[in-house]
Order: C-alpha cells, then structure tokens, then sequence
C-alpha cells in the first residue's frame, strides 16, 4: 500500500493522520481503529511523512494563490541550503508540483524567471 493510500483509507475509517510539531506522525480518531492502524502506519512511518509533508507544502502554495487572487503562481522553498533543495510551486488553474534541485544548481533568481517566463499569459490557456 502506498502512503497515499494508507492516509486515504485510514481517513475513510476517522483516523486523521497528520505531522506533530516535531515532525512525526499524529494519528487522532477513535482509538480501537488507531490501533487497528498502528502496525501498517510503522511500517511505513518515513514513507507517510514524506507524503504529509508534501501534502503540507502543497498545501501552503494553495494557500498562497488562495490568497493574493492576482498571483499567477506561488513558490514555497523548505530550506535552500539542504542538498537536494526542494521547491513547491503551485500555478494557478494549472498545476502543483515539486521540483528537486541540487544545491549546486540552485538559483532562485533563474527559478523565478523560468516560472515567470512560462507562466505568461501565452500559457494561460495552454
């Protein structure tokens, strides 16, 4: 079962899985069903907080484009100095995605100009 759907179906059974502020797993709901998922959810501990993480980063550029209506694309970069750099961008009625980019070929300015450059009215209805 892939992480995606581990979340989904516990989610289906009122287990709400989601990051702790330390960055681990928090699983609330019904307890007798969170025991029920507990096993499943430790043996794929790193692979479902990897996807919740992303699940959270996707979040925040939805958020982002929510919020200032005239923004046709929303960046978010968890830490520019890790290796790889990992960049979430979200571009409005077009996709989310994300991107990682070696640090030694990170440039945020060259970044910037490449989503600006395509995402361009040109492409509004591509």
């Amino acid at each position: 079962m892939s992480p995606t759907e581990i979340i989904e179906l516990a989610t289906e059974e009122s287990v709400l899985l989601a990051l702790s502020p330390s960055g681990s797993i928090s699983a609330k709901g019904d307890q007798s069903a969170i025991d029920r998922w507990l096993p499943v959810i430790r043996q794929s501990k790193a692979a479902i907080i990897a996807e919740l993480q992303l699940q959270c980063r996707r979040a925040k550029v939805l958020a982002m484009l929510r919020d200032n209506l005239g923004a046709r694309y929303a960046i978010e970069v968890v830490n520019a100095s890790t290796d790889p750099v990992i960049v979430s961008i979200g571009i409005r009625n077009v996709a989310t995605f994300e991107m990682n980019i070696t640090q030694a070929h990170y440039d945020a300015f060259v970044l910037l100009e490449l989503i600006e450059k395509h995402t361009g009215d040109e492409h509004a209805n591509a």
